[in-house]
């Protein structure tokens, strides 16, 4: 373990060096009546190494848990009220969560599941935002609620490190069991929607949707779900902010409910941070996750923010297994060049009723650089 965090400490730094460079952020372009026109993006290469207690693999790949992306605004004001429009699409670059032992994929592949937001939007201060088209679902990132400032390379979604790789049993043989397979948040989706969220009130904003999946060959998936969110950075040395939605799916006439929640506070002045985030299947699963977090101004590029985390699940693939994950991460932020440098440890235990299975490592070591 040491030897590879030694490594992967190496990369990070290489990879920090190469990426180090000014940002050329997205211009934004205006009209005379007030319009305007904005492009972003972001890159997010990593080093990823895992160990499935037989083998080790290492590759060069797209960080899941925040992959790489490029998209636009399009901002149009009628009086007080602002009709937008947004497109955004993954790169499809090879993912850490899509590779496995006997697969490492095509470096690109884009299908048109690969369109993240292709999204109309209505927004009035009085009456909230109306939207319609592909985007997120109102219950898409109620579990991903976080301050500890290592979002990029640590997070609830514990999968997308090494979600794609299979299992080995305690014999060494490989299963049929993926990592994403054990370890899910059951968060919410982007559809083809309608959706509708209300004005903030004392920090509160309810939301509601109803959506397809548009992008898939014959998905048959309907979905509709109602989240309700919480943000205040103003409890004197303290940030809060929460989000607790309930989903219904109905997939090929099976149906079921997923009830998700996650929250996060964040002490300003010593910079110590808890985020907590849960999810319940009714047809089975159910998981909790915590984790701690510590923020400082250690160099003067930009922040240093380091974390600890556990996830423990059961029920996800079978009645009565259990699902275990410890991780650990240290981000570096260089403000000027829009960028983050990180490195991040973490180990996957899974075992049901029937079967011994081996635990996983990975380790990741990369950089992302917003546009």
């Amino acid at each position: 373990m040491s030897t590879k965090m030694i490594a992967a400490g190496a990369s990070a730094l290489a990879l920090t060096t190469v990426l180090a460079a000014p940002a050329s952020a997205g211009p934004t372009y205006t009209s005379e009546n007030g319009g305007s026109f904005q492009w972003y993006g972001q890159v997010n290469p990593t080093f990823q190494s895992y160990d499935d207690g037989e083998e080790d693999f290492s590759r060069l790949l797209d960080n899941a848990n925040s992959g790489s992306r490029l998209g636009f605004w399009v901002e149009q004001p009628f009086g007080e009220n602002t009709l937008k429009f947004r497109f955004e699409t993954s790169l499809s670059l090879r993912g850490t969560d899509g590779v496995n032992q006997n697969d490492q994929g095509d470096v690109t592949d884009w299908t048109r599941s690969d369109l993240r937001h292709v999204d109309l939007q209505w927004h009035t201060p009085r009456s909230g935002v109306f939207s319609i088209g592909q985007g997120s679902m109102a219950a898409d990132g109620a579990t991903g609620i976080d301050l500890s400032g290592t979002g990029v390379a640590a997070n609830a979604s514990v999968a997308d490190a090494a979600g794609g790789y299979f299992l080995r049993d305690a014999a060494g043989a490989l299963t049929g069991v993926e990592v994403g397979d054990v370890f899910a948040t059951f968060d919410g989706s982007r559809r083809g929607r309608i959706r509708y969220d209300s004005p903030e009130f004392a920090g509160f904003t309810i939301s509601a949707s109803y959506g397809e999946d548009i992008l898939t060959e014959n998905a048959d998936t309907e979905q509709y779900d109602i989240a309700l969110n919480y943000a205040n950075d103003d409890l004197g040395d303290f940030t809060v902010e929460g989000a607790v939605a309930v989903n219904w799916t109905d997939r090929s006439g099976a149906e079921r409910r997923d009830t998700i929640a996650s929250a996060a506070v964040l002490h300003e002045p010593t910079g110590l941070s808890l985020s907590v985030a849960g999810g319940d299947r009714d047809t089975g699963g159910n998981y909790g996750f915590v984790k701690v977090g510590y923020t400082a101004s250690l160099i003067a590029a930009g922040k240093t923010s380091f974390s600890m985390d556990y996830y423990d699940g059961s029920d996800m693939a079978s009645v009565g297994d259990t699902a275990e994950s410890f991780g650990i991460a240290a981000v570096q932020k260089f403000d000027k060049q829009n960028l983050e440098a990180y490195v991040a440890y973490r180990e996957y235990s899974y075992d049901d009723t029937a079967t011994t299975y081996q635990d996983g490592q990975a380790i990741l070591a990369g950089a992302r650089w917003k546009f």
